[in-house]
C-alpha cells in the first residue's frame, strides 16, 4: 500500500511539473496586471442593470400595433428603445403583461345632450364590462357626470350590480357624490343641471377613486366632449391622470341637435395618457371599440428604468418608447411622468 501511495504522488508531480513548465501554456498565460483590461466578462451584457438604493424606478406601460392596427406581441427587450426628455435610458425590466388585474371607471355623460343616446351607451357599457372583466381579478365602478361627478357603483367584479348600476343612469339623476369617497366634498358643486363638467369628473375619477385602487388604471369616457362647466382646466385633468398612471379611453357620442362631438379634447385627453378615442355612428361601431379597448388591455407590454437625471425636482418628464428601425409601428403610452420631489 505504501508503494502505491508512493507511486500516485510521483505521477501528480510529475504532471505538474510539465504543466508548470510548459512553454506553450507559459507563453499563454498572461500576468494579472498585463490582462486586456477593457475585455468584459462574457455574459455581462446579459446581466440586469444594478440598481441603487432609494431610486425612482419608471414604469410604462404600453402596446404596439401596426398600419393595419393589428397588435405586434412577440417583441423582445432588445427591440426596444426608451427615451427620457430625448434622452437615452437603459431599462431595467421589460415583459409583455396580459394577466395584470385591471381597474376600470366607466365614466358616463347624463347631460341634456346624450338624452337619445344614453341607451345605447347603456347597453354597449354593460356588454362590455360582462366581456372584460374576470371574476374576483378585475374591478370596475360606475360613474354619472353633469355638473357633478357621482358614484352610481363603487368598484366590484360583481357583473349584475354592474348591470344594474348601468341601466338606473338617466339623464340629470343624482345619486351619492363621488366626492363622498374619502370625505371630501363633490369637487364642483352647484344645481344647473345639464351643465358638463368633463375635466373636472376625470380629475375626481383619477385623483379620489382610481388612486387608491391597484393595478391598470383605465377610465372609458362617454361624453360627446362638450365642456362648459368644470373647475379645472384640460390640462390639469391631464396632468392627473398623468400623476396616478390613469389610461383613458374615450368614445365621443354626441347628437348633432345638441352640437356634435368635440373630437379634438376627446382625441388629446386619450392620447396624451396612452388611451385611444373613437367616434361610434352606430351601435354596432360602439361595440367594436369597447372590442378594441378590450384588446389593447390584454396586449401590453409593461417596462420600468431607472432614469439617468437624478434631480428630485418634482419637474414633468416626457417619455418616448420606439421599437428600434421600426418606423411603420404605432407604440402608444403615457406621455410622461412627474420626478419625485425632495421632501
Amino acid at each position: 500500500m505504501k508503494r502505491l501511495k508512493f507511486y500516485i504522488l510521483a505521477v501528480v508531480i510529475v504532471a505538474f511539473s510539465v504543466v508548470s513548465f510548459n512553454p506553450v501554456t507559459a507563453q499563454e498565460q498572461k500576468p494579472p496586471a498585463q490582462q486586456d483590461k477593457n475585455k468584459k466578462p462574457p455574459d455581462e451584457e446579459d446581466q440586469e442593470p444594478a440598481i441603487k438604493l432609494g431610486a425612482q424606478l419608471v414604469t410604462a406601460h404600453f402596446n404596439v400595433t401596426d398600419k393595419t392596427n393589428r397588435y405586434i406581441n412577440d417583441l423582445a427587450k432588445d427591440d426596444i428603445e426608451v427615451f427620457e426628455d430625448n434622452k437615452p435610458q437603459r431599462i431595467f425590466s421589460f415583459e409583455r403583461q396580459t394577466d395584470l388585474p385591471i381597474t376600470i371607471a366607466m365614466l358616463i355623460d347624463i347631460s341634456g345632450s346624450q338624452e337619445y343616446t344614453l341607451p345605447y351607451e347603456v347597453a354597449a357599457g354593460q356588454r362590455f364590462l360582462r366581456r372584460v372583466l374576470r371574476p374576483n381579478k378585475d374591478i370596475a365602478a360606475v360613474v354619472s357626470f353633469e355638473q357633478e361627478s357621482v358614484l352610481v357603483q363603487d368598484f366590484t367584479s360583481n357583473i349584475e350590480k354592474l348591470r344594474r348600476a348601468l341601466d338606473d343612469v338617466r339623464v340629470s339623476v343624482q345619486p351619492r357624490a363621488i366626492g363622498g369617497v374619502g370625505g371630501t366634498p363633490p369637487i364642483n358643486g352647484g344645481s344647473n343641471v345639464g351643465a358638463t363638467a368633463m375635466y373636472d369628473s376625470i380629475y375626481a375619477a383619477s385623483s379620489e377613486l382610481l388612486a387608491r385602487e391597484a393595478g391598470r388604471r383605465v377610465i372609458i369616457l362617454l361624453t360627446d366632449g362638450a365642456d362648459n362647466a368644470s373647475r379645472v382646466k384640460q390640462r390639469e385633468a391631464i396632468e392627473r391622470t398623468w400623476r396616478k398612471e390613469v389610461i383613458v379611453y374615450s368614445i365621443g357620442i354626441g347628437d348633432p341637435i345638441h352640437g356634435g362631438i368635440d373630437s379634438g379634447a376627446l382625441k388629446r385627453v386619450a392620447s396624451e395618457t396612452g388611451g385611444r378615442a373613437f367616434f361610434p355612428r352606430n351601435e354596432e361601431d360602439l361595440d367594436k371599440a369597447f372590442a378594441l379597448i378590450d384588446e389593447d388591455l390584454r396586449s401590453q407590454y409593461i417596462l420600468t428604468y431607472e432614469p439617468a437625471n437624478e434631480a428630485k425636482d418634482g419637474s414633468f418628464r416626457t417619455i418616448q418608447i420606439r421599437v428600434k428601425n421600426r418606423k411603420d409601428l404605432t407604440v402608444r403610452h403615457r406621455r410622461g411622468y412627474f420626478a419625485q420631489k425632495e421632501s
